[in-house]
């Protein structure tokens, strides 16, 4: 019987992997391995300079204080007596489209899935307060099927899914989309705390900037699921000519 390992960067008392968990039940095995608390933006970290401890909550669920990250490598590490067949990150409580990859904890997961080679993918639910996670849960549930069943991914390959913040009967069909990107985000805030101590908050997310057809930002807006397949290959392989040509002509100095 598969085994399903679900983490997310809510936290697992978050509404979202509370529902998917629900719905990735029925005849499959869930294990929830989630942060005792919110890590939202915590990106791709893990935890070397402490040791993690990990809560068990009930048969199939355990909060651990660390990130994304550190709950996937734990789970992916056998500790929990089951081997998982893939990997569900999610439901975000809100989009992970465009430059957010970069920052996302939801991402984060399943990408640590895939560089443990189990076969992955992260889903949000677009939306400031987004409120159809049983929608959103439905997708996840009819693409995991396809990832267990009909078409495991490649190596090197993980899916980020961005399902628009509607009824399943509204939801207008999945596209197959590309990262758009932002604008540069907001300055910084700065401001002080009760006690007259300067402090910062980082300022919000640029507004969109490449937005258009083909996107994962235009899917969303248009009602289709987005499905962006994010590679692990952070090689830019068309610039190295360029890069070789300007090294060429500026050499090392001499020692």
């Amino acid at each position: 019987m598969p085994v399903i390992l679900i983490s997310n960067d809510d936290g697992y008392r978050a509404r979202g992997i509370q529902v998917l968990a629900e719905h990735l039940g029925g005849e499959d095995t869930v294990l929830m391995v989630a942060p005792e608390a919110d890590r939202s933006g915590a990106s791709n970290a893990l935890t070397i300079l402490h040791p993690l401890r990990s809560r068990h909550v009930d048969t199939h669920t355990h909060a651990v204080d660390g990130t994304p990250s550190d709950c996937v490598h734990i789970a992916l590490g056998g500790v929990f007596g089951v081997e998982p067949t893939v990997v569900v990150s999610g439901i975000n409580h809100g989009s992970n489209m465009g430059d957010d990859v970069i920052y996302s904890g939801t991402v984060a997961a399943a990408v640590e899935a895939r560089h443990l080679a189990t076969p992955s993918m992260a889903v949000s639910l677009a939306g400031r307060n987004p409120e159809n996670f049983e929608a959103a849960a439905r997708v996840a549930a009819h693409l995991t099927h396809q990832l267990l069943c009909a078409h495991p991914l490649p190596p090197q390959l993980v899916l980020n899914v961005n399902v628009p913040d509607r009824p399943l009967a509204e939801i207008a069909g999945i596209q197959v989309t590309r990262l758009g990107n932002r604008h540069a985000s907001e300055r910084v805030v700065v401001d002080t705390d009760p006690r007259g101590e300067t402090i910062y908050w980082i300022g919000a997310a640029g507004a969109e900037a490449d937005a258009g057809p083909g996107t994962d930002f235009d899917a969303v807006k248009t009602g289709y699921v987005s499905v962006t397949p994010l590679g692990l290959d952070m090689t830019l392989h068309s610039a190295r000519e360029e890069i070789e040509g300007w090294l060429s002509s500026a050499p090392m100095p001499p020692a």
